[in-house]
């Protein structure tokens, strides 16, 4: 299954909204919940009705979704089928809706009658994508009743109880109104294309890992920037998501000013099914949001920003063209160094310790990955490196010593920078070069 995780905006067709009381802070004037940060996407542990769950906090998502269990149970009751729209090629696929489910968060916030949407599709699961077993996404409800503050640089959730608290906390932050449509947050931001700037209404998407996304259907008179390239940008409830990718000269919000953004615009096909909300223009991904401290207010329509030590990187791109996949497990064995200690007795007087040294195999479990996808006419692809290749060395060590995330940051890490590959094709063992190129530099049109 091909898919990047680069946006999860879903529309739910038929739902019905029960009438929860939603998350509560059990007790104190706030909890903290710490998340780990993966290709910019934020994943949260949640207990599901007793069962420690992983899940992806997505703003962009209205409803709590799960859709793999891996290996454990979950017990859910009071079940209804429904079905569900979204990005994609196909119209919609079927699920089930659980009601009056227990869910908790961290020590002490709670929900104690949660609605999940089950999705009967199993292939609609991203656990190989982000190299960790991933159960569902968690979007409006999550955010619904307290103001909820994200650091980026610590990786750590603090949902707010206290008002006075609260109040003294954001006192450092630029607020800026948001409007919660369906739930939804959007807010306006000024998009300079090459020179002129215009405001746009941009959906505030924790699920998109790409810095933002524009709908050129959407958009008057809207002109490619070049260069461009054709890519495939992700997966959505129904399919494959197609486009174009390019940067733009600024992306403003207030007086953060970003400079030549990463931007994905999806095919028409692509939202051909999706109902977006008036006016929409795109969206701002987690490449942008990862560069601020953010406290979302949903209760009083306000977020508010403030400048983190990220916020002058500039927005890299991974110019392997290689899309990578953790794709299992496997028994790995390492030479490594065993001291030993002969204890000696001498006599009752005292004892001794002669130490010596040893070598022999530790037998661990170590990730397999494999090329899931090869951008034509990018440098792996020129260089020869194909679809359903096994990594086995990265730059001349173990590919299994790397976490998905290493791999991610080494191929957007620097232009110029050369990557050598020793991959397994079939019965025949290959090694690749090539040198990271971006293909889509921003040029004054």
């Amino acid at each position: 299954m091909k898919i990047r995780l680069l946006f999860f905006a879903f529309l739910f067709l038929h739902f019905f909204s029960a009438q929860e009381s939603g998350f509560q802070v059990n007790s104190g004037r706030k909890t903290v919940i710490h998340f780990q940060l993966i290709n910019n996407l934020i994943f949260i542990p949640l207990n599901v009705n007793g069962v420690n769950l992983t899940f992806l906090l997505d703003s962009g998502v209205a409803e709590t979704i799960l859709f793999s269990l891996e290996d454990k149970e979950v017990s859910f009751k009071n079940t209804e089928k429904v079905k569900f729209s979204g990005l994609g090629d196909n119209k919609e696929i079927s699920g089930l809706k659980s009601v009056k489910n227990d869910v908790k968060i961290g020590k002490d916030f709670e929900d104690n009658s949660h609605t999940i949407y089950l999705i009967l599709n199993e292939e609609f699961n991203f656990s190989s994508h982000v190299g960790i077993p991933v159960n569902g996404i968690i979007g409006y409800h999550f955010f619904k009743n307290h103001p909820i503050q994200i650091d980026y640089v610590s990786k750590k959730i603090t949902v707010f109880n206290d008002d006075n608290y609260y109040n003294r906390k954001k006192r450092k932050f630029d607020g800026f109104e948001i409007s919660v449509e369906d739930k939804k947050p959007y807010m306006t931001a000024s998009v300079k294309m090459t020179n002129e700037a215009k405001p746009s209404k941009l959906l505030i998407d924790l699920g998109n890992s790409d810095a933002m996304w524009l709908f050129p259907k959407l958009i008057k008179d809207f002109v490619y920037n070049r260069p461009n390239i054709d890519d495939y940008l992700g997966r959505g409830f129904n399919g494959d998501i197609y486009g174009k990718r390019s940067r733009i000269k600024e992306l403003s919000i207030g007086n953060f000013n970003l400079e030549k953004p990463l931007t994905a615009m999806p095919d028409e096909y692509s939202i051909q099914h999706l109902n977006l909300a008036k006016d929409r223009k795109g969206s701002i991904g987690n490449e942008v949001m990862r560069r601020f401290t953010v406290i979302f207010d949903y209760p009083n329509s306000k977020i508010y920003l403030k400048k983190n030590r990220n916020f002058h990187e500039p927005f890299l791109f991974n110019m392997s063209g290689l899309d990578i996949k953790h794709d299992g497990m496997e028994w790995d064995k390492d030479l490594v160094k065993v001291n030993t200690e002969n204890k000696t007795d001498m006599r009752g007087a005292k004892e001794a310790y002669n130490s010596s040294s040893s070598f022999q195999y530790k037998f661990t479990l170590k990730p397999i990955y494999s090329v899931a996808a090869c951008r034509k006419d990018s440098p792996a692809f020129l260089a020869g490196i194909r679809k359903d290749d096994l990594l086995l060395k990265i730059n001349n060590k173990k590919a299994a010593d790397f976490t998905l995330q290493d791999i991610f940051e080494l191929l957007k890490s620097t232009e110029g920078r050369k990557i050598n590959l020793e991959v397994k094709r079939k019965f025949e063992i290959l090694k690749f070069s090539f040198t990271l190129e971006d293909p889509i530099p921003y040029e004054d049109q």
